[in-house]
């Protein structure tokens, strides 16, 4: 029998690389990782060729525009590979009969809430990253009714850059550093999201439709800093702000927590703590 074909775009991103660490424990798959170089996702023409060739049961989007503040002005790039992508890719699927699965965001709340935001509640992005995830999540369902949509959060992982990685080199560098607390959220470990992706497609009962995931918990900046000085036994003060002593030319949601509840009882995904993902991903740093 002829091995089912998973396509991964965004090999070399922090979700794409914990995908590409952990392709080898699946063999009854057979992957393909490409970047932007390799295979283009904001050109149609060159998405369709890719399907053509390797006729993919899954196609797996890992590759985003994620540059929140950027994105504010270079809003065409934001908007190709964030939305204008998603659209082909789906377009494509749909052709070949390929289940997507496509990553979003918490950044398609507006952050007013005070309690964690379901799949259906009402998305008001506050920045233009978020808006074009949220189109991404649009184009991609309208045109491919075989996606699920996979919201997450907070992401960090040993590859690429993300705060967890930032933090440590400032604590290395400075004796005192000042970090928001007035912004909440969940972290994400990107190995924990690629396990729970690879879950989704193992257990063969694909339900289209967005889901959120995160690991388990809600905190804001400062205590997720504080956390991983903790674990480092660094020295270095780390004295908590609000977001007014911080301007960014992205407006952030103050509050972007998000109910899990529903991939777990669809999928049965267990959810990791904070604490414990962070100190695993820390032993590898």
């Amino acid at each position: 029998m002829e091995k089912q074909v998973i396509i991964v775009s965004g090999k070399n991103g922090q979700l794409g690389s914990e995908l590409k660490d952990i392709a080898a424990l699946y063999t009854q798959f057979d992957f393909y990782f490409f970047d932007r170089t390799e295979l283009d996702i904001a050109n149609a023409e060159a998405v369709n060729t890719a399907f053509e060739k390797y006729k993919p049961s899954y196609f797996i989007n890992t590759a985003a525009y994620t540059a929140v503040d950027k994105a504010e002005t270079e809003q065409e790039q934001a908007y190709l590979i964030n939305a204008e992508a998603a659209a082909n890719i789906a377009k494509a699927g749909k052709v070949y009969g390929t289940k997507f699965i496509h990553i979003s965001t918490d950044y398609v709340f507006n952050g007013k809430s005070n309690h964690p935001y379901k799949e259906d509640d009402i998305t008001d992005p506050v920045n233009y990253y978020g808006c074009t995830k949220w189109m991404g999540e649009q184009l991609a369902l309208q045109n491919n009714p075989q996606t699920i949509v996979i919201r997450t959060s907070w992401v960090y992982s040993v590859y690429g850059n993300n705060f967890v990685k930032t933090m440590l080199r400032l604590m290395k560098e400075r004796t005192d550093i000042s970090v928001v607390n007035d912004q909440f959220g969940s972290p994400t470990y990107a190995k924990d999201l690629a396990e729970a992706i690879m879950q989704v497609i193992e257990q063969n009962n694909f339900q289209p439709g967005i889901y959120h995931f995160s690991n388990d918990g809600e905190i804001n900046w400062h205590t997720f800093a504080t956390a991983i000085k903790k674990v480092k036994q660094l020295s270095c003060n780390v004295h908590p702000i609000p977001s007014s002593q911080y301007p960014t030319p992205a407006k952030r949601p103050a509050y972007s927590v998000m109910s899990k509840d529903k991939i777990q009882s669809v999928f049965h995904i267990q959810l990791k703590a904070w604490e414990e993902s962070l100190a695993e991903c820390l032993k590898h740093l």
